[in-house]
């Protein structure tokens, strides 16, 4: 016979189990690398090969995701974390603009990402919270993420803005913060001094839709590998084909929206990226008519249907940056230091076997 005491004992049990299974959901997501700012990480990349794969053809011709080169991708979307380190090494005085006071939102809105300025006296400085750190940055405009890019093509140096540190290296921009002269920048190859980029429209499409299944114009309807429609499930273990998205309200509510990056562990890319489908929208390097930038992926306050591959998104000003638009960077090494890296992967492959 069940007494009173066992059944009060084994509610106590569930309930304990209930909190620690609740605290344990925050911490699970995606493996993070040690050090975000160390963008020589492998944690920080995928490899997008298969090069000379066909375009998807599915919806229009010619279609999108053929990329003649292999490619590294930025497994996750570019952090607020990742940004503040960005603006303390090169806004202490923010000659273009590179932080929008609408970063701040002091934990109080959904608007920013909590990236806040302090005027010292002699310079800015800028600080993020912790719980806001690993969530995606927002309110970049499409000069930000070029000029992000340039800084980590020049290796992350500390100085003011010019040619040495965001002015010049995969864009050469030299002053430009004009919509018109935005829209002139072109992408410099590895072989003029190029290297990370905003991902043009190929790059992203591959990496967010292909199968991973070689030179193939094989394509997933959904950026989390699959033909069905994800949902938006915050459950512990992420049982895969889930993203942030507003489906049947908002995926987490105020204050945040915006899920730390890899919180769908199990809901990656064939190539092995996160968040291609939905938390913020992502720039890229499209030019149409006066506006560049073209946005894909959805967001957290967009339905499935942006997720979709057919569904090319919305395009603005190079200059406007956005509460539900942020970025995430691709690399594109010169070839024979993508061989080099090809083969110390075969190797280790080699030897782990």
């Amino acid at each position: 016979m069940i007494s009173v005491k066992d059944v009060t004992r084994a509610a106590v049990v569930a309930m304990a189990f209930l909190l620690v299974a609740g605290a344990a959901r925050a911490d699970t997501h995606a493996p993070w690398p040690t050090d975000w700012n160390n963008w020589n990480d492998a944690a920080l990349w995928v490899t997008v090969g298969n090069p000379g794969n066909a375009a998807d053809t599915r919806y229009e011709t010619p279609g999108y995701g053929a990329v003649a080169y292999t490619f590294n991708m930025g497994k996750f979307e570019v952090t607020a974390g990742q940004y503040t380190a960005f603006l303390n090494s090169v806004a202490k005085t923010d000659t273009y603009g590179l932080y929008n006071t609408d970063m701040w939102s002091n934990t109080s809105g959904w608007s920013g990402c909590n990236i806040q300025r302090t005027d010292t006296g002699s310079g800015y400085t800028y600080s993020v919270a912790a719980d806001w750190a690993n969530r995606p940055v927002n309110y970049v405009s499409w000069g930000d993420a070029a000029r992000f890019s340039n800084w980590l093509t020049h290796g992350q140096p500390t100085g003011v803005q010019d040619l040495t540190t965001t002015e010049d290296g995969s864009y050469y921009l030299n002053g430009a913060i004009s919509d018109a002269d935005l829209l002139a920048v072109v992408r410099k190859s590895p072989e003029q001094g190029g290297r990370y980029y905003i991902p043009n429209e190929d790059e992203w499409y591959k990496a967010a839709y292909h199968k991973n299944g070689g030179v193939t114009g094989n394509y997933w309807d959904y950026p989390t590998g699959s033909e069905s429609v994800p949902s938006n499930d915050l459950i512990d273990p992420d049982p895969g084909n889930n993203a942030n998205l507003h489906q049947n309200g908002y995926t987490i509510d105020s204050p945040y929206y915006r899920t730390p990056i890899g919180e769908f562990e199990n809901s990656e890319s064939p190539y092995g990226t996160f968040d291609q489908g939905g938390n913020v929208w992502e720039l890229n390097e499209a030019v149409i008519g006066s506006d560049r930038g073209l946005w894909w992926g959805g967001s957290f306050s967009h339905d499935v249907y942006y997720l979709r591959a057919e569904n090319r998104s919305d395009i603005s000003f190079p200059t406007n940056g956005k509460v539900d638009v942020g970025f995430r960077v691709s690399e594109v090494p010169e070839p024979a230091t993508m061989s080099l890296l090809a083969l110390g992967g075969l190797v280790a492959l080699r030897r782990r076997r």
